[in-house]
């Protein structure tokens, strides 16, 4: 029998989304004759404990008996149960001060740790996440900023929304401005801007488009990395060599920011790979930004005027060029910054529901029967005490 427990969420402040919803508990129970589940109460999870309740789940605020446990974000280490198997997105991968203390625990209590965000194909591809709605939230976040600075509409924020259709059926009562966006990006995030782009219509230009015409309607252009970075010595564009070798490009971004007036950012970002542009950039009379959506969120990163992020109730700040300083929002000489790093936290149950989905159909088989394909093997960080060999370079981190 594997005992499999749905953890409440510890982290302050509390993340809403859930692991699997009743409905998907039941999937499990069905197409598994060896699986129990048990779900801890939570006052906080976007679907009440009544509804697990009434589908015939277990609840029980002590998960001792549990073999595997999932969660979301970080568990407290105060939280962590000695000697079993969990899945959350743990935050430790890139070393991060804050979670150090969590990973120690980990090895000292002998867990399996798999973090979800170390699931991948043989290929090195994630196998799920949250970006789909971090890109859908962020391009929603995007408009309502540029409504309110413009003064031309008010939108609702997804987390005020019972759904992804609610937030959606706003703009049907609303008449979008003749502005040009940009979308910088290819992955799970910026496919989530492209759904929310297309489901309302706005029409796709190439980047010359964008650059050379004028329209009466909104358009947006798809911009990934070869649109605009180049070598510094002249080559030709070298996607390989890019992401190997990034500090031997620079940004040509410039080309679009003297015609954009929405930017919407989706891109992976390091510290070697150059920013979009400058703080000095940004004081020039041809840069025409106005809003920035920096759905990517690194404080001081690809957009160098991103100076904190900003939280689910409160995602604007004023960026003020000339001063190179925070602003209050919506004032005719500020950029608007929208920085929100935990945007899928605004649509929790649509978020939650598609999460469950992926994990059901491409983990849990693995988990329960055989990993066939060794991506348990591959995403499991500590088990028994010890760091498993592809995270061994966490050695110094935890010691």
């Amino acid at each position: 029998m594997i005992h499999i427990g749905i953890i409440r969420e510890g982290k302050k402040p509390e993340d809403k989304r859930v692991a699997f919803t009743p409905e998907q508990c039941l999937e499990i129970l069905s197409s598994f004759n060896n699986v129990q589940i048990t779900v801890q109460p939570s006052p906080h999870r976007c679907i009440p404990d009544s509804a697990y309740l009434e589908a015939g789940l277990t609840l029980n605020e002590d998960l001792s008996t549990c073999d595997i446990l999932f969660g979301i974000k970080e568990v407290p280490v105060e939280e962590l149960i000695p000697n079993k198997k969990y899945l959350f997105f743990s935050h430790t991968i890139k070393k991060q001060p804050h979670n150090r203390k969590l990973l120690r625990k980990v090895l000292q209590s002998n867990i399996c740790l798999i973090d979800y965000e170390t699931l991948v194909w043989e290929n090195g591809s994630r196998v799920l996440g949250f970006g789909r709605f971090a890109g859908i939230v962020g391009t929603h976040n995007g408009f309502m900023t540029w409504g309110k600075k413009m003064g031309l509409f008010n939108l609702k924020p997804a987390y005020l929304c019972r759904d992804y259709k609610e937030m959606f059926d706003q703009y049907s009562n609303i008449q979008m401005p003749p502005i040009k966006i940009a979308l910088t990006g290819d992955g799970r995030v910026a496919h989530g801007c492209l759904e929310l782009l297309d489901k309302l219509g706005i029409r796709e230009v190439t980047p010359r488009e964008f650059i050379e015409e004028v329209y009466d309607y909104p358009v947006y252009v798809h911009l990934v990395t070869e649109d605009f970075y180049a070598q510094k010595d002249g080559e030709l564009w070298d996607k390989s060599d890019f992401y190997h070798n990034p500090e031997n490009y620079v940004s040509t971004f410039k080309q679009y920011s003297k015609h954009c007036d929405l930017m919407l950012n989706a891109i992976f970002w390091n510290e070697r790979i150059p920013r979009f542009f400058s703080l000095e950039d940004m004081k020039s009379r041809d840069f025409k930004i106005k809003v920035i959506a920096d759905i990517s969120c690194d404080v001081n990163g690809s957009i160098p005027a991103t100076l904190k992020d900003t939280t689910i109730e409160d995602p604007v700040f004023g960026y003020h060029p000339l001063s190179e300083t925070i602003e209050e929002p919506y004032l005719p000489n500020t950029i608007d910054i929208m920085a929100v790093s935990n945007l899928p936290c605004e649509l929790p149950f649509d978020a939650s529901f598609a999460f469950g989905e992926q994990l059901i159909k491409h983990v849990i088989g693995n988990l329960f029967i055989s990993d066939t394909n060794g991506m348990i093997k591959r995403a499991s960080i500590a088990d028994q005490g010890e760091l498993m060999p592809r995270f061994k370079y966490l050695s110094d981190y935890v010691d």
